[in-house]
């Protein structure tokens, strides 16, 4: 347990080096920040690893997602029959991606949409963007759309529209990396409708997971684009309040139209999922040919981009708590989500979890921590095509953000995963809520 403490705390000091030595300014490092926000990211970790009210939380929380997933399988066993039965129950042809789990992204716009006509989403999102003002000492363009992110995806950019044409570039980042270092609730229910089978507590871990990542995507985000020792002034014509009130672009008339609403914009999320999925993964398997191919000539024919790629993430992933013996498979994955997205990460990981191939539950633990986030490429065009579209003046701007925005979303889930492993040994890693 001490050896598996003092890894734990090696490695986030290690990822906490990586980014301040991609920082594009090192002298202006904000140290109090980054202390506050690490202290933040273990305080919420201790809460709901540690102490007891802390796991009767994270208990609720899991079991309330999942109840959910029952209505939501309900409507997609209506439509689709035995091919919306999930993997490992009775009457399942296996696990179909397309009738299993996208039709619960479906379930979860609708409810999401819901819940913000009646200005539940709203409260949550203003409670939490207080918090992390309050916490982390960041501007209020800053802490509304972190706490936006641990609920929505892209759309949390309109929660700060008004304000991203005159945004500094260090809000920017944090805009970006916020939103790519969690997921939207609707993706939430996709990945415990794949997992749970096999990972009946991994509900809860998600949650938790997204939550720690928000103070964890501003500090990598502030160590790679920190604020300019010397701040100009803000004209009065571009004053803004210290904290924007939360909105929403789209009113909804009625519960009803913002139920089907809601459930429309799920199908476009679940088409537009279906396209890139199989674009990236085609791709990645045309890459993988060429790759085995030129390997086959060195006795490697098996080699792939992810594999290749893994060999980057093996000494983080090591360092984060996995033990050696799934230090590679877990690295594949991760390596997998940079190149295709998460999607296929998680159905891998499922496949592997119903297979027994980890040695080791707090591997799959502390990858579920890890996995949990949109930093990959794919999603980088999004974020970055949506702020630019939204904030056409800030393009030039966004251009040299890019690559450092999914090196810091990808350092704050690799710090998330971190802080899962160092408090998790304390408690034992289990599978089960």
């Amino acid at each position: 347990m001490l050896w598996q403490a003092v890894r734990g705390t090696l490695g986030i000091a290690l990822l906490l080096l990586v980014a301040w030595l991609f920082s594009q300014d090192r002298r202006a490092t904000p140290w109090r920040l980054i202390g506050v926000a690490l202290a933040t990211q273990l305080g919420l970790g201790v809460l709901l690893f540690q102490l007891a009210f802390g796991r009767v939380v994270f208990s609720w929380l899991n079991g309330a997602v999942v109840a959910l997933l029952a209505p939501a399988r309900t409507g997609a066993e209506f439509v689709f029959g035995s091919l919306a039965v999930p993997a490992g129950e009775q009457g399942s042809l296996g696990l179909i991606l397309a009738f299993q789990a996208f039709p619960i992204a479906i379930f979860f716009a609708a409810l999401t949409a819901l819940l913000y006509h009646l200005g539940v989403m709203q409260r949550v999102i203003a409670t939490l963007a207080r918090f992390f003002r309050r916490s982390l000492g960041i501007t209020g363009v800053e802490a509304t759309v972190t706490a936006s992110n641990v609920f929505v995806g892209i759309e949390s950019m309109l929660t700060i529209r008004p304000y991203l044409a005159t945004a500094q570039p260090h809000e920017l980042a944090v805009v970006l990396t916020a939103g790519m270092a969690t997921i939207a609730s609707t993706m939430l229910g996709l990945y415990v409708g794949v997992l749970q089978p096999h990972f009946p507590g991994i509900a809860g871990h998600l949650i938790t997971a997204n939550l720690l990542s928000a103070p964890a995507a501003v500090m990598m985000a502030r160590l790679l684009v920190p604020a300019p020792l010397v701040r100009l002034p803000v004209p009065a014509s571009e004053s803004r309040p210290l904290l924007p009130e939360p909105v929403q672009e789209v009113r909804y008339g009625s519960s009803v139209e913002a139920i089907t609403q809601g459930a429309n914009d799920g199908l476009k999320l679940a088409v537009g999922i279906t396209a890139v999925l199989i674009a990236f993964v085609g791709l990645l398997a045309l890459t993988n040919s060429g790759i085995g191919w030129v390997g086959g000539w060195f006795g490697q024919p098996q080699a792939t981009l992810q594999s290749l790629l893994a060999w980057v993430f093996v000494p983080f992933v090591w360092m984060i708590g996995v033990p050696f013996s799934d230090a590679v498979p877990a690295s594949e994955l991760l390596a997998l989500r940079l190149v295709a997205t998460e999607v296929p990460a998680f159905v891998s990981l499922a496949s592997s979890l119903q297979a027994g191939q980890w040695s080791d539950p707090r591997s799959v633990v502390i990858l579920a921590y890890a996995l949990c986030g949109f930093a990959h490429l794919p999603s980088l065009g999004i974020f970055v095509g949506g702020l630019c579209a939204l904030a056409p003046e800030q393009k030039g701007v966004v251009g040299t953000l890019a690559w450092r925005v999914l090196l810091a979303s990808t350092l704050a889930c690799l710090l998330t995963g971190a802080v899962a492993g160092l408090l998790g040994g304390f408690t034992g890693f289990s599978l089960t809520p």
